[in-house]
């Protein structure tokens, strides 16, 4: 393959367009010596002759146009290569990879990217579904850029690997059966279900998080049954087997339960006031990564959702179960 030198190419356009040696050699800050032996350098390299004599000057061969176009292209090419990795170091391009748990991804990532779609167009976000050690696996050997985990399962911020960020306090509210008798209960409290039988996972986060909520109202939780999916915990408690804390970010439409037709089974989901269980929602990058551009902007959106999320809470008043305290989803 022939040697094609861009800079050999840029002195040969540059002859095309000004017609003289001269005019090349001042528009490029060389000398016309200089141009002259580029010129023969490169036709040597490409095998073919590109200047001949006319009259007292010289004009480009037919191979020399041949060259051109090609070069043309090239030349192109890397002026849309020199955009891109402008906004590459802009924060405007690029790819960024997120391994996020799951019920982050619709509450939280998915209207980041949609906004960035948006607003940068040309940075892309690729999503990977992954729990919490899975996903600091994958940040830490490179795989994901970005991992969104709980708290209690992130790295401790003094951890030299990673840096970390919050995102969100998911509250927790309890889902109970449409005809429990506590479904409409004024100022209802975690303590006040002490006796009642627990949905929830039988080993993992969600858990020791349902645990250690109980645990903090002054009980320990009744385990009736083991299910960590969530459509399986909207059924059960629709059918009346139990009660379950549910993430804020877990209801079903992402945090907007539709209200009820009052036919049928359904599920009450109540605002704990009192004693509201939280679960804090991080972000994690490989330390020092995280002053990228690209990264920048993807942190950035997350947070905007987050701050949108928290402020589109409502602070409904205690009296018992007004609809937008204790909408009632019917179970799927």
């Amino acid at each position: 393959m022939a040697d094609w030198d861009i800079k050999k190419l840029r002195i040969l356009r540059t002859l095309h367009e000004l017609g003289t040696v001269t005019a090349t050699a001042e528009a490029l800050h060389l000398t016309p010596s200089a141009v002259s032996q580029q010129l023969a350098s490169l036709a040597k390299a490409l095998g073919v002759p590109l200047l001949e004599a006319h009259g007292r000057r010289v004009r480009l061969t037919d191979a020399a146009h041949l060259v051109l176009r090609h070069a043309d292209v090239v030349f192109a090419q890397l002026e849309r290569a020199d955009a891109e990795l402008l906004g590459y170091l802009r924060g405007e391009a690029g790819r960024i990879r997120i391994g996020a748990f799951s019920t982050a991804i619709p509450a939280l990532v998915v209207p980041a990217v949609q906004e960035l779609r948006r607003s940068h167009p040309g940075l892309a976000v690729a999503v990977r579904e992954a729990e919490a050690e899975a996903a600091y696996e994958l940040l830490a050997e490179g795989s994901v850029d970005l991992a969104l985990s709980l708290a209690a399962h992130a790295p401790t911020p003094r951890d030299p690997k990673f840096s970390r960020r919050t995102l969100l306090a998911d509250p927790l509210d309890v889902a109970l059966p449409a005809g429990h008798p506590l479904a409409a209960e004024p100022g209802l409290r975690l303590a006040d279900l002490a006796g009642e039988p627990w949905i929830f996972g039988s080993s993992g986060p969600w858990s020791q998080i349902t645990t250690a909520a109980c645990e903090n109202a002054g009980f320990v939780p009744e385990q009736a049954h083991a299910a960590a999916d969530w459509n399986a915990i909207w059924a059960m408690v629709a059918a009346g087997m139990g009660v379950a804390l549910v993430p804020r970010m877990a209801r079903p439409g992402v945090g907007a339960p539709a209200r009820g037709t009052g036919g049928g089974p359904g599920v009450v989901l109540r605002v704990l006031h009192a004693d509201q269980p939280r679960r804090h929602v991080v972000a994690a990058a490989r330390r020092g990564s995280e002053g990228a551009p690209g990264l920048s902007r993807v942190l950035a959106a997350l947070q905007q959702v987050a701050a949108a999320r928290a402020g589109a809470r409502t602070a409904p008043a205690d009296d018992g179960a007004p609809p937008d305290e204790a909408p009632t989803v019917q179970s799927t």
